[in-house]
């Protein structure tokens, strides 16, 4: 028996900030980040709480890849003044700040009877599809932790493009292929189905056509909407089919080398498809014909199942490059003696992320170890006819 679960409500497109203004809570607790408050995005949240009554208080230094410690700080914030509604408005690491706070508070304080609060989330980048996963990434140390928990979900997700059009063309690049990557796992992971596949394979449809728009003009409002819709529909068909290896290197690399989340991806991304489909090898895996059938889908040449992967690779490499991105981690400044020092580190965490089970072909040491070698330099594919 599988299940696919749907949730939260979400309310999207221009304007749809507006839905705040039917939520009925007494005590709120905004949280959000410093670059929020800068750009004015708080003030347009707190109006609206403001106007309806709602007493609120604002945890706004979420800084990127929260720690223990900032959980922590968040959750002596929370229960000082325990709120009925909980709204988080960021990027992926406000989202998943706020949902370790609500979940940690609840498992060390059960004894208080609380209700678990309204929990809305606002998502101001298109990347994590945060507001509609049950997952939560918290760094301790050098790694990052995956947590993964029904309780988790957002009650609502708040989709508005006009709270994306500011982000910057690099931070919109990382962020948008993020969401490929999500897609592309979710696609071809072993707990895939018909509901996730319909989702990843309209995401990858609507990031080939609208992220590079996104990037060269920021104030283009319908593709800024049909990314933050790919974001969350991503996110979607991951918290219901997991992820893959991609996402456990990337955590990895991100985690010790400070490599953004959605950069990170980016530059694995290409050398994983080619692995999971045995590029190299017979190119008859069953993930590289649910690859070639994305090159189908881009109408992009495929033929055969070898053509239609080969495609699908050169079309993100492609992407990548269109959007002035790194080609290997060797371009991204970390420093090559430290690389080599702290690969098997980086391989020892990635082999025990939670994102590693779910990879259609399983991996030892020594692939992962080839698969940062080879995106060291960027050698993604192996040209075949």
């Amino acid at each position: 028996m599988s299940e696919f679960l749907l949730k939260p409500r979400i309310c999207f497109g221009q304007d749809a900030l507006s839905a705040l203004r039917d939520v009925s809570a007494h005590q709120a607790l905004l949280v959000t980040d410093q670059a929020m408050v800068k750009f004015g995005l708080a003030a347009r949240v707190t109006e609206i709480l403001g106007e309806r009554g709602i007493a609120l208080q604002i945890w706004d230094d979420v800084v990127a890849d929260p720690d223990i410690a900032t959980v922590v700080r968040g959750m002596k914030l929370m229960d000082s003044r325990y709120p009925d509604l909980v709204v988080a408005l960021g990027g992926g690491s406000v989202i998943d700040a706020a949902k370790a706070v609500i979940f940690a508070l609840a498992q060390t304080r059960p004894d208080a009877g609380r209700q678990r609060p309204c929990f809305v989330a606002i998502p101001t980048t298109s990347g994590t599809g945060s507001e509609v996963t049950s997952f939560s990434v918290v760094k301790a140390h050098a790694e990052k932790l995956v947590l993964v928990d029904p309780s988790l979900l957002p009650d609502i997700a708040i989709l508005d493009p006009t709270l994306v059009a500011s982000v910057p063309p690099s931070i919109t690049a990382d962020t948008g292929m993020d969401v490929l990557c999500h897609a592309l796992e979710a696609y071809v992971s072993r707990a895939a189905s018909d509901f996730s596949d319909a989702l990843a394979e309209k995401v990858v449809q609507q990031v080939f056509r609208y992220l590079p728009t996104c990037w060269r003009n920021g104030q283009d409002l319908q593709a800024r909407e049909k990314m933050h819709n790919a974001s969350c529909m991503a996110g979607m068909a991951f918290t219901n089919a997991s992820l893959g290896i991609t996402h456990s290197l990337a955590h990895a690399l991100g985690g010790v080398f400070r490599v953004p989340h959605g950069r990170a991806n980016a530059l694995l991304m290409a050398q994983v498809v080619a692995w999971n489909a045995d590029f190299d090898g017979q190119c008859d895996t069953a993930a590289a014909h649910k690859y070639a059938r994305l090159a189908h889908l881009l109408d992009l040449p495929a033929h055969t199942t070898r053509e239609g992967v080969a495609s699908l690779l050169v079309a993100i490499t492609a992407l990548k490059d269109e959007m002035n991105m790194p080609a290997g981690i060797a371009d991204t400044g970390v420093d090559a003696i430290e690389f080599d020092r702290r690969l098997a580190e980086m391989v020892a965490q990635a082999l025990r992320d939670g994102c590693t089970p779910t990879n259609p072909r399983a991996p030892d040491a020594q692939a992962l170890t080839e698969l940062y070698r080879q995106a060291w330099i960027g050698s993604a594919v192996h040209r075949h006819g």
